[in-house]
């Protein structure tokens, strides 16, 4: 058993909390009992993921998606409401760490991703440096790299392919990234990996011939989480279990 404010205190700091410029608030967003037995982890607080952490007997939760999203007008009504009305009822606390959980070094979604993959990061780029990169695997190619995404998420990836060329050296940033992808042309890549794509970076990967492969927001992100929570669970002696909500996105 843990105290809330004891896992609080151990996140921000394990997570650098406090380093991050963010659209919403890091750490915990809704207080529920003082202490702490189970601890459930998933990547989005959403309804569906609410209730199957009641039904595994709860305590808090850590997500990397929390209750506040980016352009929101705090009202508490509609779906809103509804997540923070189970919350309140069953007494769980809720801590969501978004960019701070994307670069923690070891245990973020970037860092997980990566390992899942092969790939070890030697240096990071883009905005808050939340972009990692590194040498690609021996002989990789963009089909191979294609491959090598499915087995580990089981699920393909939009690829765009690129000029053909080796992948020497591979970039990515998991999640809604897409806007990271000339950062990660200028840091020297010639493949990148992120979670979505929009329509300018189709253009950009067929006249720079970098290769850019969208795995998809939820895939690239079920990691993190699971890891810190597992991290805390370990230090505080707490049971803690990973609950996955299939999203497409």
């Amino acid at each position: 058993m843990a105290q809330r404010s004891e896992i609080d205190a151990y996140l921000r700091e394990l997570l650098a909390a406090d380093s991050f410029k963010d659209y919403g608030p890091n750490g915990l967003q809704l207080e529920g009992k003082p202490e702490v037995r189970r601890l459930v982890s998933g990547v989005t607080a959403s309804l569906a993921f609410i209730d199957a952490a009641v039904d595994a007997g709860a305590d808090a939760l850590l997500v990397h998606h929390g209750l506040f999203w980016r352009g929101q007008d705090g009202r508490i009504t509609g779906w809103l409401r509804e997540r923070l009305a189970r919350l309140i009822r069953h007494d769980i606390s809720l801590f969501a760490f978004h960019l701070p959980l994307d670069a923690h070094p070891e245990l973020g979604n970037n860092a997980q991703f990566g390992l899942r993959l092969g790939l070890r990061a030697d240096a990071r780029f883009g905005d808050q440096a939340l972009g990692f990169i590194g040498p690609a695997l021996e002989h990789t190619t963009a089909a191979g790299l294609e491959v090598r995404v499915s087995h580990v998420l089981q699920r393909a990836p939009l690829c765009i392919p690129g000029d053909g060329r080796p992948l020497r050296r591979l970039a990515w940033c998991t999640g809604g990234a897409q806007g990271y992808f000339e950062a990660a042309i200028a840091a020297g890549a010639d493949a990148y990996l992120t979670g979505e794509i929009s329509e300018p970076q189709a253009h950009l990967a067929r006249e720079t011939g970098v290769a850019y492969l969208a795995c998809g927001h939820h895939a690239t992100e079920r990691f993190g989480a699971a890891a810190v929570a597992a991290d805390v669970a370990r230090h505080f002696g707490l049971e803690h279990r990973f609950i996955d909500i299939p999203n497409p996105a």
